[in-house]
């Protein structure tokens, strides 16, 4: 049957892509449906269509699938960020675990029956926020861009999927309950003192986002202005009324004038109070739930800081990557990808000597300044890419690190480069501890170490962002 554009059709939805669109098929034709869920019988409009498969609107939901729930936000299916909060939290669980599970087979290669030996139960958001829902203000970070509606209004809200149209809204549901306070004061300022939103087509404007950072364990929240400029007007009134929000305690201006959608420049200028908010995260006990220990890690964050979004599961996940490394107190450890050292500090607290390495300059500041302010003396960090200065260091053959004992990789979406990987083969640690945001690409750089001298031992997935598609998993791979 040939279909065309704005043609409407009748699909039950079988499967969620990795945008999280509902997937069905009739008689072999697929059909990508925005906002439709795994158990719908949906009534869908197509908007883009090819020879074998084509994309669609929901028009309206015929049967609604047993899992369909109603979502708490407004504006969801505008905003596209939360993607599947359509669909209840424990088939949210579910879905991701079958995920990782389908592309450890698929590309990874690794057969059903072994994968249901090494494969634990994801860990999912076990915390209720306020609201008695689990999913929820789990985000401490969240970047807000400024701009105006149709009739001229001055908002903050996020940007539309796929677009730049700014969806408006003074609370995510993601994120802490402080963020419409600070963005109501911030917009509240521009109002009376005529301040211009930044205008991306034609470059003129000063206020482009306003970046907000919550310490959940500290409770400090950072306030960062990204401007078009180097200065606010009457900045010293708006600092006046920020202090009054509960936690407030650091306010920056980020200085971005490119042309960009990148979100942030290098410059930042500290309007008052502390350079840096800390959080601290736990190790956990792993086999009892997870409960969280009294033996923790501080971090320091700053503006430009790579920080986990998700606390919680942040250090759920890193507790499992230090299980599986099962250190005794004499191993030496890289830890590649290290951001602001937060692996490379809990396995510190366990191994002999670790080695930490990040590209970010900055982040390879804070990552000593978080060792140091842990008392931590046997963790170092450098800064490059993995696939350079792992390479240099297996070339000398009598240095501490040529041959490690376990090996921690935490790398970007796009996986571990080939070079990386190849030296990580040609090391031999006993251990690969590989933390993935991308089945995908884990899958692909387990299939390499597998058929490299490693055997992937143990895996488990963590749901680090609810109601997106997005999923981390720890692996444990292990030296033939």
């Amino acid at each position: 049957m040939d279909y065309r554009k704005n043609q409407q059709v009748t699909v039950k939805i079988e499967d969620i892509g990795i945008n999280g669109e509902g997937i069905g098929r009739i008689s072999g034709y697929t059909l990508f449906v925005k906002d439709a869920i795994v158990g719908d019988l949906v009534e869908a409009s197509l908007t883009k269509v090819k020879k074998t498969y084509a994309y669609a609107r929901l028009v309206r939901v015929i049967e609604p699938s047993k899992d369909r729930i109603t979502p708490p936000c407004k504006i969801y299916r505008q905003c596209g960020g939360c993607q599947i909060q359509a669909l209840s939290y424990a088939a949210q669980l579910a879905f991701k675990q079958q995920k990782v599970m389908n592309d450890l087979i698929r590309i990874g290669g690794i057969s059903k029956e072994e994968l249901k030996e090494i494969m634990e139960p994801i860990v999912g958001m076990s915390d209720a926020d306020q609201s008695g829902d689990a999913g929820f203000r789990y985000r401490n970070k969240a970047q807000y861009p400024i701009g105006r509606n149709r009739d001229g209004k001055l908002i903050a809200g996020f940007y539309a999927g796929r677009t730049h149209a700014i969806m408006e809204t003074d609370d995510c549901l993601l994120g802490p309950g402080e963020n419409g306070e600070i963005l109501k004061s911030v917009l509240t300022h521009m109002e009376r003192y005529q301040i211009m939103p930044y205008d991306e087509e034609s470059g003129t404007g000063l206020v482009r986002h306003v970046m907000i950072r919550k310490g959940f364990a500290s409770g400090q929240i950072m306030v960062c202005l990204v401007i078009n400029g180097r200065s606010l007007p009457e900045s010293e009134i708006l600092v006046e009324n920020l202090k009054e929000i509960d936690g407030v305690c650091s306010i920056y201006l980020n200085v971005q004038q490119e042309k960009t959608n990148v979100i942030l420049g290098e410059e930042n200028i500290l309007l008052w109070g502390s350079a840096w908010i800390e959080d601290m995260i736990h190790i956990c006990d792993v086999n009892n739930g997870f409960a969280p220990t009294r033996e923790a890690l501080t971090y320091a964050i700053s503006p430009l800081s790579f920080y986990q979004v998700n606390p919680k599961q942040t250090e759920r996940m890193y507790s499992q990557a230090l299980q599986y490394a099962d250190l005794k107190g004499t191993e030496t450890v890289w830890d590649l990808y290290c951001g602001i050292g937060t692996i490379s500090l809990f396995m510190a607290k366990r191994a002999r000597s670790v080695m930490g390495v990040e590209v970010v300059e900055q982040a390879v500041e804070d990552a000593r300044e978080n060792a140091a302010r842990n008392c931590i003396e046997n963790a170092a960090f450098l800064t490059g890419k993995a696939e350079e200065i792992l390479p240099a260091y297996y070339a000398e053959p009598a240095g501490e690190f040529t041959h490690p004992d376990v090996i921690v990789v935490d790398p970007p979406r796009k996986g571990c480069d080939s070079k990386c990987l190849e030296t990580m083969a040609h090391m031999k640690p006993s251990k690969i501890i590989y933390v993935s945001c991308d089945p995908a690409t884990l899958a692909r750089d387990v299939k390499y170490l597998s058929e490299n001298g490693y055997r992937l031992t143990k895996a488990r997935a963590f749901d680090n962002f609810p109601q997106t598609v997005h999923v981390e998993t720890v692996c444990l791979l292990t030296k033939k």
